[in-house]
């Protein structure tokens, strides 16, 4: 198994149970409004439960999300684990800099 400085890789496509599971709940991925502190905006992703038992409890790289279903614009980082509810994927990424 591959693994990187987050632990043992999350590889859906190579499964074809996660990725039939994948496929059948990729709809239902619910996306928040962004919102934004003074450094970065944030968002939340929200699984279908049904896709919980696919998600490790640890952060994950952008390929491994996406592998998910995720689908959002580059810059996202998968930044904060939410222990209670680990469909519910929470994302930040830099603001951009004005004035340069």
């Amino acid at each position: 198994m591959a693994t990187h400085a987050l632990g043992p890789v999350l590889d859906t496509t190579r499964n074809p149970k996660a990725q039939s599971l994948i496929n059948a709940y990729k709809d239902r991925i619910r996306y928040s409004e962004k919102y934004c502190d003074d450094v970065n905006e944030y968002r939340h992703v929200i699984l279908p439960k049904e896709l919980k038992k696919l998600v490790p409890n640890r952060l994950m790289t952008e390929s491994e999300w996406r592998s998910l279903g995720v689908q959002q614009s580059l810059g996202w980082e998968h930044y904060m684990v939410h222990a209670p509810e680990l469909h519910v994927l929470c994302f930040r990424r830099p603001l951009p800099r004005s004035g340069i």
